[in-house]
């Protein structure tokens, strides 16, 4: 995921008239500049995939908060589809068998056997992943392979 795609996309939205998406992405379009604006320098893939992750918390929060006071019909299903846009984007998330052949791999590569290692493991784990994992999940396997 880059730059190139967003912007890509944003264009692709604009073709098709779907405000929704355009939106989204101008959302994450405008995340990448400011950071782009900050750091001068461009953005790389991960840092991308870091701001679609972080526009994605936000309203996914935003949702949550929306259905919680239930008054808004159109601002929830609106905050829905957006969310489902934002998950589209994101890489896969490494889970299953795959995952647990991650986990095994990098415990053998490092010699990790004690439990007390365990926060050092998901650490190394989750970078193996390119973070695209969920630590709770990396956490009950590591534990349970380190009983």
């Amino acid at each position: 995921m880059d730059k190139a795609l967003i912007v890509s996309e944003i264009t692709s939205a604009l073709r098709a008239h779907d405000k929704v998406r355009l939106s989204i992405l101008r959302q994450v379009k405008n995340e990448i500049d400011i950071k782009e604006k900050d750091a001068k320098r461009e953005v790389t893939s991960e840092e991308v995939v870091a701001l679609l992750k972080k526009v994605l918390k936000q309203t996914g929060e935003t949702l949550e908060g929306s259905m919680k006071v239930g008054t808004d019909d159109a601002r929830t299903a609106l905050l829905t589809e957006q969310v489902a846009i934002l998950e589209e984007l994101l890489p896969a998330q490494v889970t299953g068998d795959a995952l647990a052949g991650v986990v095994e791999r990098v415990l053998a590569a490092e010699g990790i056997t004690e439990k007390r290692e365990m926060g050092r493991a998901i650490g190394l784990i989750s970078a193996e992943c390119g973070g695209n994992c969920d630590k709770a999940e990396v956490a009950r396997i590591v534990g349970g392979r380190l009983g």
